[in-house]
């Protein structure tokens, strides 16, 4: 699996959480890394975009020796970057591409300047698999109005291109999940979880999303099976880690240490 992404130094979205994601579901990770991002629980203070000649060497490197299997494509930022992973997926032959439409952090950082929505919009959408907008991301790539559904989303962003789209809902007072390819259509839903932490949710999903379509999955299985890993990872979610926006955590590490704390019964 290959994350083609920006970093988060505070461990809790971009290509940290993408890893997470996948050894949570089982496949080995690889990455590319976009972008270093100056990042914490609070928000991004720095962003600086790797050259695009040294993406296109990062994806060439792993492809050549490893094989990639699916890829998913998180923060890009620039026109650039997005044409330095159109030329990188090249490489990959016919993997498929989970596309998650970075555009704005947990803390409210731009993270898509206008020039790369557009590019991204053209070059990149048409050859994704699967898009996992939230509702926001839905509006702003398709330009839709704010009285448009979530089916109406799922349905024009989907006439941009991609041949699967699922509108994630984590963000919206009703979590569901839209998943839309044309001919099918369907809700995902699930529990709201106040007491947990989302930061990397989105992130966490779309990997998902990725490894299990890596696994053979159907896309529409893939979605529903990414909703749960996302939803279980935001219940968890580590809330005491720093003074902002807490990581999810798709590995139970709480829930894990409580149980090492409680005494063993005797045999």
């Amino acid at each position: 699996m290959l994350s083609i992404a920006g970093s988060d130094s505070g461990g809790g979205a971009g290509i940290q959480a993408d890893l997470k994601a996948f050894a949570r579901c089982g496949v080995h990770g690889m990455t590319a890394i976009t972008a270093i991002t100056a990042q914490s629980t609070v928000g991004v203070s720095a962003v600086e975009s790797v050259s695009p000649a040294t993406i296109v060497a990062q994806v060439r490197a792993v492809a050549e020796d490893i094989g990639v299997d699916a890829v998913k494509i998180g923060m890009l930022g620039t026109a650039e970057t997005v044409d330095a992973v159109v030329e990188a997926l090249g490489l990959l032959g016919e993997a498929p591409v989970v596309v998650d439409p970075v555009m704005v952090a947990e803390s409210g950082a731009v993270l898509l300047d206008e020039e790369a929505r557009e590019a991204l919009v053209e070059r990149l959408l048409p050859l994704a698999a699967v898009v996992t907008p939230n509702i926001a991301e839905a509006r702003a790539l398709s330009g839709a109005g704010e009285r448009d559904s979530r089916e109406d989303l799922a349905r024009e962003v989907l006439a941009l291109g991609p041949r699967a789209v699922v509108v994630t809902g984590g963000h919206s007072e009703q979590v569901v999940d839209v998943f839309y390819d044309g001919r099918e259509s369907a809700a995902i839903s699930g529990r709201r979880h106040p007491d947990g932490a989302s930061h990397g949710s989105g992130c966490t999903h779309s990997s998902a999303l990725a490894a299990f379509l890596a696994r053979g999955e159907t896309p529409l299985e893939a979605a529903r099976k990414a909703h749960q890993v996302a939803s279980s990872a935001v219940a968890a979610g580590l809330r005491e880690i720093g003074a902002g926006a807490g990581p999810v955590d798709v590995f139970g590490l709480t829930a894990q240490e409580a149980a090492m704390r409680r005494p063993q019964s005797p045999e």
